[in-house]
This record gives C-alpha cells, structure tokens and sequence, in this order.
C-alpha cells in the first residue's frame, strides 16, 4: 500500500507533471482535494489557521457551483485554489474531449493555473491538452485518509514518515474523511510546525 510516489510510477505518469515543489529551506504544501463542502471545509480551515499554516484547495466544480460562500472562504483565508474537475470524472474511463471540457467548466468558476486530475489518472491526450494551459499537480504524500482499512494513527505516521521539504501532501475535504482528519491533521500541522516546516501554498511561482 503506497503512501509515497516511487519513481517507477513517476515514470509512467509522463512528462509535464509536478510530484514535488521546490524546496525553499524546509518549504512544505499541504492540499485538499474535493471541496468545498459547508461542513468539512470549516473544520479544515480552522485547523489550519490554528497553525498559521497556508494550504491548496483542489476544488470540484460542482461543489463550487453549490457553495459560493465556503469557496470564498478559502479565498477569504489566503488559501491556494486550483482546478479538480467540474464532476471529478475518471480520465481513464472519460473521453477526452468531454475529460477536457469538464475541467474548462470548472475554470469558469475557479480561477486558477493549477490542476490535479481526479484519482491522479489521465489519458495521454488529456495531459497533451491540460498542460498547455495548467501546471498539472500530483503528489508526493497520499495520506490514504479516505480509506476506511487505514486508521487514524496509521494515516499520520506514514504521511508523517514520507514528508520532506518540497514535498505535496495529500488529504481530502470531504465528509468521509474529516472524522480522520480531526485526528491527524492537527498532530500532522504540530509536527511539520515543531520540525521547523513552512506551510505554503501552490501557486503561480511553482
């Protein structure tokens, strides 16, 4: 079960994506995918502002569409948002002008050069088209906080084993995981804190 990127893998994934950020000291990027959502978001963000720490917000279009006024609140909160697809398709299972299409619906709505494709999985010919316009962003750390097989304790300390600086750290926005997250992503923020991380945002320099 991997909670870290190996290079074989990064290897299939193709030319044009980012798996790490550049470290700036002990620089680290810690991102959310799937929301917004009016009750995890939030927590999310309270969280974070706990340790003055900035994040990413991979946004589903859809949910977007549904609550303005959560997104704003990422913004409002000097949080990075970027581009998850208006309906969080599966490029594997999408053709890619549809594939293609969703991710500039969600565009209308969130304004941003940054892109992570739902499930990490693309078409070739959706990754040809994607980056002409956005920095496609992976990961370095999957936190696997949506697996109900993965506990808590389990979930912080191989996403803990696997940060370095530079790295991108995975979690979700999401009712499935924030019972998870109310767990590990303090103790997570305490720790990167306490080891002398800085928490930053994705964005137009990376």
């Amino acid at each position: 079960m991997l909670f870290n990127t190996p290079y074989w893998l990064r290897l299939l994934g193709g030319k044009g994506l980012m798996w790490d950020a550049p470290a700036e000291g002990k620089s680290l990027y810690v991102t959310f995918d799937d929301g917004p959502d009016p009750e995890t978001t939030p927590l999310i963000l309270d969280m974070l502002n706990s340790f003055d720490a900035k994040a990413s917000f991979f946004c589903v279009g859809e949910n977007v569409s549904k609550h303005p006024e959560t997104f704003q609140s990422m913004l409002d909160a000097g949080h990075a948002v970027g581009n998850h697809a208006y309906n969080h398709l599966k490029g594997w299972e999408t053709d890619t002008k549809t594939y293609v299409e969703n991710v500039q619906k969600c565009a209308e709505l969130v304004n941003s050069r940054i892109f992570r494709p739902p499930y990490g999985k693309m078409k070739p010919s959706q990754q040809r088209i994607l980056r002409k316009q956005f920095q496609l962003i992976m990961w370095t750390v999957l936190s696997r906080d949506y697996d109900p097989k993965i506990s808590a304790i389990s979930c912080l300390e191989n996403s803990w084993k696997y940060t370095r600086p530079g790295a991108i750290v995975l979690f979700h926005d999401h009712k499935k995981t924030i019972d998870k997250l109310k767990i590990v992503l303090p103790e997570y923020l305490r720790r990167a804190k306490e080891s002398g991380y800085l928490f930053q945002a994705l964005g137009e320099g990376h």
